[in-house]
């Protein structure tokens, strides 16, 4: 016999999948009998104005918002004056050098740091936070910048990280803690921490341009708002999973809330703040090619030149050393997370920090010797290295060998996937489109849920993007699809098998740190531009957490219940797909979230290859620096996102809940 609960979830979503697709198929026919054009699109009259109200109010607020004795200008020249500053003056002590005087009275005071004291400098920070391996392996990355010709750029990159940083982490550190003291500021916090991660950057760029002007300070402003919320989600949970005795302990030793927090919770919480920080430098990196779009130059520059002029050699070459300078920055802020456990040496600075003397004789030593040796200051460009025209030839040789197959598949996928799914999605009606989702969101995760849904359904609607939203719901959803299919089973491999799990979750901290701009120059190149190209680049982009989940939530299955398999006689096979695989699900189900995140975030990207979806409007925006539009429709992605995050967190906490775990 079959549940009575089965049978009425197998109604439900058989009554309604029929009777979205009839409506989908039939909505066109159904507008021309009734002659009711409001049945595929929303009625213009009853659209609401926001992107005039946006609009007027940031021109408002830049032009005569004031404050008693300053305007809101003001405010915001003195927010670039004091991040202007700093960043200045890393950028003299790695790329420009210090100098005396204006213009062409201008006079060199100090030279720039070398790369060779860079180089050592940075070994030195690997070697204190871990050992040597991970000393020659920051020290070979930085190496990599030098040899291949990405120095300059490469150190204009690293001052914005060092100025975005530690903004984000104390930023979102202080409002981590605010949020831990206070019940109601958590509660106003975490949607807006929703939308920062959601909207699109591209969205929130016209708004910045026009508050900060275009240069390095909007684009670290930027940066450090994309940057931040990760940091305080994590200071969140970081304070609040401090264990009890250590706050009692506290308490009995009469600490007052100021010294509870800085002495008590927050050293206890270091360990997993480091995990906060280390997010926060992989977002600054995964930035720098969209900040690079409105003033920050640096590595993200030159991959941005390369993807305009189609240079796939100078655009993978560039790409390849945020890479470099993203893995020795990960490796060395997790070496720092684990080492923050250790106890501290005793003596004075030199005998607790041996490589401080090494680092400054170093610098004065090559301070000099520079003088006299231009290749201790500079890298002599005779032995820079290029493997930009090995990148050009490998792709026009696949070109050559292969466009016909490439084609073949191309056609295949977009006749018998693309097409038929888009024309399902974009054939549903609006109205039944908001209540289909609003009854799957009600469905899985309750009343609450389904009217969130609908409610932000609406939104999206009575803005008239109702269509662009469809295409981009088409284009994530099967991306996701086949990243799912593809990413499971060799999450599965990796978690069944160490040898080919260190390779495949190696492979997937590349994609990870590759920047979403890399993948769309080598797409292009191969498939032209198109809905086919922005599924590629996008399943490129959003495939590592479902390798990574899936791995992850195999090699948490108790050990006890493995054995327990084994002593009943289940094979390696049955053990895997009756016990490991239903006991991983709620990791199954983070790992789609993230995907998904992934993919929609990609998105606004691919908008550069021709995809007519939200993401095309927000690109449209930006190059007309309309707010309102921009905005407008980057909420518009980030309510997809909610509404999925809302949908699968529900999802994967009622399975918990069945697995009683």
């Amino acid at each position: 016999m079959i549940p009575r609960a089965l049978k009425s979830d197998a109604l439900f979503w058989g009554v309604l999948f029929t009777s979205t697709w009839l409506l989908s198929t039939y909505s066109f026919q159904l507008y021309k009998a009734l002659d009711a054009r409001w049945i595929v699109r929303f009625p213009k009259s009853w659209q609401l104005p926001l992107e005039n109200h946006i609009s007027e109010f940031l021109d408002w607020l830049v032009g005569s918002a004031g404050f008693y004795f300053f305007s809101f200008r003001d405010l915001t020249r003195a927010i670039s004056a004091m991040i202007e500053a700093p960043y200045q003056v890393l950028r003299n002590l790695l790329v420009e050098g210090f100098t005396s005087g204006v213009g062409e009275t201008a006079v060199q005071v100090a030279p720039a740091l070398s790369w060779i004291a860079v180089i050592v400098t940075i070994m030195a920070v690997g070697h204190y936070a871990r050992d040597w391996f991970l000393s020659v392996l920051v020290g070979v990355c930085f190496l990599y910048l030098a040899v291949f010709g990405q120095w300059e750029s490469a150190m204009i990159t690293l001052a914005s990280v060092l100025i975005s940083v530690p903004i984000g982490v104390v930023g979102g550190l202080l409002l981590g803690i605010l949020a831990y003291r206070v019940g109601w500021f958590e509660r106003i916090l975490r949607p807006i921490l929703d939308l920062m991660q959601t909207v699109p950057v591209f969205a929130y760029l016209v708004p910045i341009l026009i508050l900060f002007g275009f240069g390095p300070v909007a684009a670290l402003v930027a940066t450090v708002i994309y940057a931040m919320p990760p940091m305080v989600r994590i200071t969140i949970v970081a304070l609040n999973s401090v264990p009890k005795e250590v706050i009692e302990a506290g308490r009995m030793a009469g600490c007052r809330n100021r010294q509870m927090m800085w002495k008590v919770l927050v050293p206890s919480a270091i360990p997993t703040l480091m995990v906060g920080v280390n997010q926060v430098i992989m977002l600054t990196l995964n930035m720098v090619i969209i900040a690079s779009m409105i003033g920050a130059g640096g590595l993200g520059f030159d991959v941005l030149s390369s993807l305009r002029r189609l240079d796939i050699g100078g655009g993978i070459e560039a790409g390849l050393g945020i890479v470099a300078m993203a893995i020795a920055l990960d490796r060395a802020s997790q070496a720092f997370a684990k080492r923050s456990m250790r106890h501290p040496l005793e003596g004075n600075i030199l005998q607790r920090h041996p490589w401080t003397g090494t680092v400054f004789l170093v610098i004065a030593s090559t301070l000099i010797l520079g003088q006299f040796v231009p290749a201790v200051q500079t890298y002599p460009d005779a032995l820079t290295l290029t493997t930009g025209p090995f990148w050009s030839n490998a792709m026009e040789w696949i070109n050559v060998n292969f466009f016909d197959t490439f084609e073949a598949i191309k056609t295949v996928i977009l006749q018998w996937l693309l097409i038929p799914v888009k024309k399902f999605f974009t054939g549903i009606p609006w109205a039944w489109g908001i209540i289909a989702t609003a009854l799957i969101a009600w469905r899985v995760g309750g009343w609450k849920i389904g009217l969130l849904a609908g409610f932000l359904m609406m939104f999206i609607a009575a803005s008239g993007l109702w269509s662009k939203a469809m295409v981009t719901i088409y284009l994530c959803g099967v991306s996701v699809l086949i990243a799912t299919i593809i990413g499971i089973p060799l999450g599965i491999w990796a978690a069944e098998s160490p040898r080919a799990g260190r390779v495949i979750l190696g492979l997937m901290d590349t994609l990870q740190t590759l920047p979403s701009f890399v993948y769309l120059i080598p797409v292009v190149m191969l498939f032209r531009v198109g809905d086919f190209s922005a599924m590629i680049a996008v399943i490129l982009y959003a495939l590592a957490p479902a390798v990574r989940y899936a791995a992850h939530g195999l090699k948490e299955v108790p050990p006890a219940l493995i054995e327990a398999g084994l002593m009943s006689g289940c094979t390696r096979r049955q053990l895997l797909w009756r016990i490991k695989l239903p006991l991983a699900t709620p990791h199954l189900f983070l790992g789609l979230n993230q995907t998904i995140m992934l993919a929609l975030s990609m998105l606004v990207i691919t908008a550069l290859v021709g995809t007519r979806d939200l993401g095309q409007e927000v690109y449209i925006a930006l190059t007309k620096a309309n707010a309102g539009q921009g905005i407008v429709a980057g909420l518009s992605v980030a309510f997809i996102a909610i509404i999925t995050d809302r949908v699968i967190n529900a999802l994967a906490s009622g399975r918990r809940e069945r697995l009683g775990i």
